[in-house]
Formats: C-alpha cells, structure tokens, sequence
C-alpha cells in the first residue's frame, strides 16, 4: 500500500514534548535517515528551526505560546518512492485543556478534526493522576473516609476519554463498529521518564497499567489503535546549562521510539509511517 494525501492532528497538552518531538522528527526527515524522508520544499518551519536550534545549543525548545496555531506542510516520501504531503501543526497545548474544560472547539480546530484521517495524541504519563476510586482502592476504604472539604476534580483518565469523544462528535463519527477513520495512534512521550520496572515493557501494556479506563476506551472505540513510546530527546535537557554531548555529537544521535512489541528503534518517523499507511508497511509493528 502507497502513501495517500494525507496529514495528521498532533494532539497534546502543554509539556507533552510536542515541539520537540516535531523539531527532532523534521531532524531526521531531512537527513533522510528513517522510514521517510522529506520530498521537497516545507512550509512554515519557524517554530521548529527555532527549536532545532535550541538542541544544537544542548538546550531545550521554548514553550509554545498560547495563542500559538501553526500549520507547517512537509512533503515526504517513503523508501518506496511513495509520496505525501504531512501537516504538522505547531500550537500552545493549552488549547487542549481549554476545549475540554469549556466543551468548545474553536473553527480552526474543527476544520482540522474533519479533515485529518489520522490522529497523533500525544499522553505523557508523569504528568498524569489517579483520582482515587474502586479501580484504584477497595472500596470499603472509599465509603468509609471523609469527603469534607474535598475538592471534586475530573480525573485525567476522563478528561483524555472526554476530548476523544468530543472531536469523534465533531467529525460526526457515528458507527456501533469500532472505528477504522480516524486512524488513531497515541504516543506516550517522555518514555525515559519511566522506572526500570515498565521502562522495557510493550506500550500498550503500561498504558493499561498507568490508565486502565483510558486504555479500555481507545482499544473498544477503534478498530487498531496504535500504541508507541516516545523519547524525543532520549534524555531530559535543562534551561540552566547546555548538554555538551548533544553539542558534540548532534541532536539527531539522540530520542527513540519503542514501538508495540517494546523494542527500541532511533527511526523517530515510525508513528507518522504507521499511520499515514494504516499500519501495512514491514516492520511498523
């Protein structure tokens, strides 16, 4: 199967790694040295030689501003000769929150949820939180402490579920099937970030073991949801001092996807390959 015309809606909250995973990926897409390789001339690249050039200082990317909506356009080809023609947004990931949290979804969002066949959202797990319930705690503990003065917060678990639906809404997505448009992929970023104990486990795995109910959801409302890990940066960059092996060596040695099966790949174009063709090509799983 060859590559189609076709583009992706990144989705991320804020300090999820998205602009410096775009800034690494157009890295590699340059120098041609994954899956795919960039075909020609991009578009609106400032947000991400931006970032390029924070890495090649050892430091870390700025954070996005806010109000931030960028399209940048990549023409890309696979090894193949298959062409395509990949959106990726640059944006402030508190957007995100603001539609969950208002139930609204801006026009240029909705423009890009109808038209993308391809969804990219990006979790990172650190920044999550188990609200306690029956899942998490017996419930005999639950019944029997104190509710006074407790603050009643949506768990994150509900709120990822909730922004699903939303969108699913918005494309009009109607079906009793698990859905096969949008493709889904959802990447756990930070995967460095792990303990020992999940760091070499599948992705699909500690996502049912970090969000069980969140994991239920995506496998029963899609018909192959992608799971992958994702380490952008391959380690954690500091503002306060430059990391002198990313100045020595080159941003591009650095980051790794783990894909379903766990192992580890420096080709960080396999997500966007997985799902710009559906997952048909040798070795995206």
């Amino acid at each position: 199967m060859g590559l189609s015309d076709n583009s992706i809606l990144l989705i991320g909250e804020s300090g999820v790694g998205k602009t410096h995973y775009g800034a690494q990926l157009l890295n590699r897409l340059m120098n041609g040295s994954g899956k795919l390789r960039m075909d020609g001339a991009a578009t609106n690249l400032e947000p991400f030689q931006s970032a390029m050039g924070r890495l090649n200082e050892g430091l870390p990317a700025d954070h996005t501003p806010t109000t931030t909506y960028v399209d940048s356009l990549w023409p890309i080809s696979d090894e193949y000769g298959h062409k395509a023609e990949l959106v990726w947004p640059d944006y402030g990931g508190e957007q995100i929150k603001a539609m969950s949290s208002t139930r609204r979804i801006p026009a240029a969002w909705r423009d890009r949820v109808v038209a993308s066949p391809g969804w990219l959202l990006l979790v990172r797990l650190q920044q999550t939180r188990m609200n306690e319930d029956m899942f998490s705690r017996p419930l005999s503990d639950i019944t029997g402490a104190s509710t006074d003065n407790r603050e009643v917060q949506v768990s994150d678990q509900a709120r990822l579920i909730e922004l699903l639906q939303m969108l699913i809404y918005v494309r009009n997505e109607v079906s009793t099937k698990p859905l096969v448009s949008p493709r889904l992929g959802v990447l756990l970023s930070c995967w460095d970030e792990l303990g020992a104990d999940e760091f070499e486990r599948p992705p699909a795995q500690v996502l049912e073991r970090r969000l069980p109910m969140f994991s239920n959801f995506i496998q029963s409302n899609w018909a192959d949801p992608m799971v992958m890990g994702l380490s952008a940066l391959g380690r954690a960059l500091t503002p306060d001092g430059s990391d002198m092996d990313y100045i020595a060596q080159g941003p591009e040695h650095f980051g790794y996807v783990v894909l379903p099966d766990g192992q580890h790949t420096s080709d960080l174009t396999r997500p966007i390959q997985y799902l710009l063709t559906a997952g048909t090509l040798n070795g995206a799983r």
